[in-house]
């Protein structure tokens, strides 16, 4: 018999390891974190057969629950997948699990998969999708990110095509973002930002993106293949309240290289600068006005009520 070196074996000490004191809401259940399991039979598993929604708690709040929970239905429907939970249910369920783990600052990870069936393909060889919601705390960057801002690379690998599975579904397969991530980290930057097919500028591995130029702010259309931002809307909705031209543009690399300013906007990264791209110094290398001011409005309106 062939065994397992002691070192792969279940249980090891994992310094990534989560609280064993989490509660994992499970298909209507709560269960710690080493109960928390998936069946290797699941197609979430096999195929990266699923959806999912990355959301923020403030203040004991889940921020703007409704959009994400629209864009978790949005996502499952383009999948043909059926979320065995009404909106109302979802709802419940999350505000139970953030509860349940004492979160008044932090994130739900809510996760849809396509659930347990047969080896292959078929979207009808499943049974029920499990639904799986994970409160907890996050940090994607630490402060120091914040006042220094992003040193980004180019990606070499593409976002996916929007004639593919359409990037504005959030599904449960991100190996592009991730070999882009890795991509940074080999090359000793912090982030990576992704072309389509075309060479036009999408966005980061996991964030929108804004350029500043001759004043106005420019962010790429959904049709380039990003994803619809619900931070990306707000922030678009608060520079307009500062009076800023906002305008959806086809990008560039140039136009990143010679832009005034930079950054990036997403669920756990907020709003966070960009200073550097490809070793060209974005404006003068630091963050700059507008994105700290933006910064700032954005702290303030999710502080509110």
């Amino acid at each position: 018999m062939i065994t397992a070196p002691e070192s792969t074996l279940i249980g090891r000490e994992n310094p990534f390891a989560p609280d064993p004191n989490l509660r994992i809401w499970m298909d209507g259940e709560f269960v710690s974190p080493a109960e928390a399991r998936v069946s290797v039979f699941d197609h979430g598993l096999l195929y990266g057969d699923g959806v999912f929604e990355g959301i923020r708690i403030y203040n004991g709040r889940i921020f703007k629950e409704r959009d994400h929970i629209e864009r978790l239905y949005e996502s499952a429907k383009c999948l043909l997948l059926d979320i065995p939970m009404t909106h109302a249910e979802l709802s419940r369920a999350m505000n139970a699990a953030m509860e349940a783990n004492n979160i008044v600052d932090g994130y739900i990870r809510a996760i849809v998969t396509r659930g347990v069936g047969l080896l292959g393909i078929s979207v009808a060889h499943t049974a029920c999708p499990s639904v799986i919601l994970i409160a907890a705390s996050i940090q994607l960057y630490p402060p120091e990110v914040y006042e220094r801002g992003l040193r980004c690379i180019t990606a070499g690998t593409l976002r996916n095509h929007p004639s593919a599975t359409s990037p504005r579904v959030k599904s449960l397969n991100y190996l592009n973002n991730i070999m882009a991530k890795a991509e940074a980290k080999n090359a000793g930057a912090d982030e990576a930002i992704m072309l389509n097919p075309e060479g036009h500028v999408t966005e980061g591995t996991g964030d929108n993106l804004f350029i500043l130029r001759r004043g106005e702010l420019h962010t790429p259309p959904a049709s380039e293949g990003i994803l619809d931002g619900i931070t990306r809307r707000l922030v678009m909705e608060l520079a307009r309240q500062r009076g800023y031209s906002v305008f959806e543009s086809t990008l560039i690399r140039h136009d990143i290289y010679v832009a005034q300013e930079c950054f990036l906007t997403g669920t756990a990264a907020e709003i966070v600068p960009v200073v550097s791209l490809d070793g060209r110094c974005i404006g003068d290398g630091t963050p700059g006005p507008i994105t700290r001011q933006l910064m700032q409005d954005f702290i303030a309106y999710r502080n509110k009520g």
